[in-house]
């Protein structure tokens, strides 16, 4: 019996099963794009619950696919779900969705990527950096091929307060490969730590919430999966911009393992590459002699704060690319070596 003066929670009608609706509308995932589908409704309860307390939330689902997760989202009693699908055979799955939830369903057709995030949710929702996170829930099962870069964007916009951040300090609940769960959040010293580590855990809270096993998506991946959550921090452990950060990190663990040095090496110009590591390292307080995994977060705020301050002394530090100057190396020496040859075929003419 319903509580007096209290409104029922929100349940969807009876429906097809996902796999019904597999077969409905004939849906094959694509292994070019990666998809995989979850059809357990008890692993996208536990995906969901994951998030939070949902009731009266906003929430973005990205690639939704043939609905799994979105009933569980609806069923948690949201006050407005938009999903955001790439692939149109998804679309009427998606709008039988939306018509068993009048009103509480908004469906995108188009790419995460590129999709502009800064008008998806109630200007009302915004609150300040510094408050609790607003209402506001992003949640997906990630296509393997887009998780990576995706989380790099969204790390960004973290940094830079703007896309789905523009609203403050929105939740993320994703899925990704196991081994990248673990890079995500893998701690100094472990094995799989890693320019994600680095990136994510000095701006976000990041959890790894538990793991599905592989065999319980169709097709089955070769892989299990993690579900990882997400939770800006207030303040970033690095105190500076994200692509001067990002660089940094790079450039560290391009030789993961080898020494730090030889990574911060690639930071500078041949010319005075050995000059200004060694600069870097001192004023840094770091020991040279360290792997890429040994560096904890202290060790990287040092080398970013000490890197910034030399670009601000030599403004054309920061656009100085390593593999440029690499492959300008290569182009000389090609050249080189096409006139040498061209030397020899005229003295032999003579």
């Amino acid at each position: 019996m319903a509580v007096p003066g209290k409104a029922a929670a929100f349940r969807l009608p009876p429906l097809p099963t996902i796999g019904e609706i597999i077969k409905l509308f004939r849906l094959r995932a694509q292994k070019q794009l990666s998809q995989n589908f979850l059809l357990d409704l008890r692993l996208t309860d536990k995906i969901v619950r994951q998030a939070g307390e949902l009731t009266n939330a906003h929430v973005c689902e990205v690639g939704p696919g043939p609905g799994g997760i979105t009933r569980s989202i609806l069923n948690a009693d949201v006050a407005q779900l938009l999903l955001v699908e790439k692939d149109a055979r998804f679309i009427p799955g998606l709008q039988m969705l939306s018509k068993a939830a009048p009103g509480k369903v908004h469906i995108v057709h188009g790419d995460i990527l590129t999709y502009k995030m800064e008008k998806a949710f109630p200007k009302y929702l915004k609150k300040n950096w510094e408050d609790e996170p607003p209402n506001i829930h992003i949640i997906g099962n990630l296509p393997f091929s887009v998780s990576t870069p995706l989380i790099i964007k969204w790390l960004e916009n973290v940094s830079n307060r703007d896309g789905p951040f523009f609203y403050g300090r929105t939740q993320m609940t994703l899925t990704f490969q196991r081994e990248v769960g673990e890079r995500l959040t893998a701690k100094t010293g472990g094995k799989q730590r890693s320019r994600l580590s680095i990136m994510s855990q000095h701006l976000c809270s990041v959890e790894n919430c538990f793991t599905i096993p592989g065999q319980a998506f169709v097709p089955q991946p070769e892989v299990d999966v993690a579900v990882v959550h997400f939770t800006p921090l207030v303040h970033p452990k690095i105190q500076q911009p994200f692509k001067l950060v990002e660089k940094v990190v790079q450039s560290v663990f391009q030789f993961r393992r080898k020494y730090c040095c030889r990574g911060v090496q690639i930071l500078f110009p041949e010319s005075e590459r050995l000059k200004k590591t060694e600069q870097l390292m001192m004023a840094a307080d770091v020991d040279p002699t360290l792997r890429p995994v040994q560096l904890s977060m202290s060790h990287f705020s040092n080398l970013c704060n000490v890197y910034r301050k030399m670009c601000d002394e030599d403004p054309t530090l920061f656009a100085y690319n390593y593999r440029e100057e690499l492959r300008q190396k290569k182009r000389m020496r090609l050249s080189k070596n096409l006139s040498s040859s061209e030397q020899i075929e005229e003295e032999e003419e003579e």
